[in-house]
């Protein structure tokens, strides 16, 4: 884990990249900004977190970090020591971590509950939709850090990922007021969701996915297939991180439309 700082001082804002090491987008925001740095009016840590699953270009190498906190400090398991190292670094921190999917081009953000800090913060950033995650962070980052808002930047290893995430940390520091830069509303009324259960995908050779995020699935209407077998809404629902190939044993998350954030 590599820690960089702007400012003096000790920060109680932290922006946290590549927690999968298959999501490089975080490390490169994180580099291009500290390569051309904004003058910052307190302490801002920057936290390139996976190091080793980068280099092996692996979302993890023993266990999904996002999935193990609080983690544990005397576990054999790299990443449950891992976890228990950033959720420490975090402690009394407000976080913006950066992420990267296979299921969405644009950038959105996912937020513990709809905070103050998520509706002052979120409407500044160039962010398509927000996700209210609460009820479903066992193991992630919120459960141990609630005051973090994620942004999924774009594809997986795209430069466009990259570019984004570089973008979204200006954006989110100019937003809490630390740099001069322009903090506009860029999104007055963004639509918000709520996570759900996992929508589950059998072992397969092939893969395929019929629905499109954060659009409306009815009741009944195809949602994906696996082998040729296809799965069936059973009730109407918004799809959120649905890919073919984003994750190992769901296709993605049921969500339900809740409003906007004004």
């Amino acid at each position: 884990m590599r820690v960089e700082q702007l400012g003096e001082g000790e920060p109680s804002i932290a922006v946290v990249g590549s927690i999968h090491g298959d999501e490089p987008c975080g490390r490169d925001g994180i580099e291009a900004v500290l390569a051309d740095p904004p003058e910052v009016s307190e302490p801002v840590k920057f936290i390139v977190v996976n190091e080793r699953a980068l280099a092996a270009g692996e979302r993890y190498l023993e266990l999904d970090l996002n999935r193990v906190f609080p983690g544990d400090p005397d576990s054999d398991v790299y990443e449950m020591r891992l976890a228990a190292e950033l959720a420490a670094e975090l402690r009394g921190c407000t976080v913006l971590s950066l992420h990267s999917t296979q299921s969405y081009e644009g950038m959105f953000a996912l937020v513990d509950e709809l905070s103050d800090l998520a509706r002052e913060v979120c409407p500044k950033l160039s962010v398509d939709a927000v996700v209210r995650t609460k009820g479903n962070n066992e193991g992630r980052l919120f459960s141990v850090v609630p005051s973090t808002i994620e942004v999924e930047c774009g594809y997986q290893g795209s430069p466009e990922a990259a570019e984004n995430a570089e973008q979204v940390i200006r954006e989110f520091l100019a937003a809490l007021g630390v740099t001069d830069e322009p903090a506009p509303v860029r999104n007055a009324s963004l639509p918000v969701f709520q996570l759900g259960g996992p929508i589950p995908k059998d072992a397969a050779e092939k893969y395929e996915v019929f629905v499109r995020n954060f659009e409306p699935v009815a009741a009944g209407d195809p949602v994906a297939a696996a082998d040729g077998e296809t799965l069936y809404a059973d009730e109407a629902f918004h799809p959120v991180l649905l890919s073919a190939e984003g994750y190992e044993d769901v296709f993605g998350y049921m969500g339900s439309h809740v409003g906007t954030l004004e």
